[in-house]
C-alpha cells in the first residue's frame, strides 16, 4: 500500500513531471489570491483552507488532472471562460499540456472565497 501524503509537496513529488508542473502552477495561482489560505491534504488531495474550512481541492488522475472548487456556483459563474474544459458541478479537469491560466485559477479562487461569506442557499426539500 502507497503512503499518503501529509503535504502538498509529498503529493506532488509522486506525480509525473508534466502534472507536477501544471499543479504547481495552480498552487501557486490559489497562493496569489488566497495568500492567508492554508494548505492541506483533505478526502486524499491537495488542498487550501480558511478558517479552519477547506474550500479547494486539486489532483490529478492516469487521464487528466483537476480542479475541485467544491462549488456548481463558482463554476457556473465562470461557464464562458470554462467552455473549453469538461467540467461538472463542483470539478474542471483539464489536461497537464493545456493547463488552465493563472489568472483565471485567482478569479475561481475569489469568487469561492466571496460565495463562502455567503448564507448557504438550502437546495431540495427538507427533512424531518
Amino acid at each position: 500500500m502507497a503512503k499518503r501524503p501529509r503535504t502538498i509537496d509529498e503529493y506532488l513529488s509522486g506525480l509525473q513531471a508534466d502534472q507536477r508542473t501544471a499543479l504547481q502552477k495552480l498552487r501557486l495561482a490559489v497562493h496569489a489570491a488566497a495568500p492567508k489560505a492554508e494548505e492541506c491534504i483533505a478526502w486524499g488531495m491537495p488542498g487550501f483552507r480558511m478558517d479552519g474550512t477547506c474550500f479547494l481541492t486539486f489532483r490529478a488522475t492516469a487521464k487528466h488532472c483537476s480542479l475541485h472548487p467544491m462549488s456548481g456556483l463558482t463554476i457556473a459563474a465562470h461557464s464562458v471562460d470554462l467552455a473549453g474544459y469538461d467540467t461538472s458541478p463542483g470539478t474542471i479537469r483539464f489536461q497537464p499540456a493545456k493547463p488552465l491560466p493563472a489568472s483565471l485559477v485567482r478569479q475561481l479562487v475569489k469568487t469561492r472565497l466571496a460565495e463562502r461569506g455567503q448564507p448557504r442557499k438550502r437546495t431540495g426539500r427538507r427533512s424531518r
